[in-house]
């Protein structure tokens, strides 16, 4: 079979197989409203705690947990160290 002859094959028997729902028995679902629901409190609960995480690594930063800083970096880190 020539792949010209194939796709409109292949096309028409997906038509035939393939029926769609009538308009009356498609509605939207509560479950589905539950879950989107459930998945924009699961984001605002880890943005809550990745901004809490930041603040208490930042404080650590400042104690000097994390050894010593370069003074060069200690104000502002987003600019560049000298001699690199």
């Amino acid at each position: 079979m020539p792949v010209a002859l194939a796709f409109p094959v292949v096309q028409l028997l997906t038509w035939l197989a393939d029926k769609t729902p009538e308009p009356k028995d498609v509605k939207a679902g509560w479950t589905a409203f539950v879950v989107f629901l459930l998945l924009i409190g699961a984001v605002v609960v880890l943005a809550f705690s990745f901004v809490k995480q930041l603040r208490k690594t930042e404080a650590a930063r400042k104690a000097g947990v994390f050894g010593p800083v370069d003074a060069d970096t200690q104000d502002d880190p987003s600019e560049p160290r000298q001699g690199s």
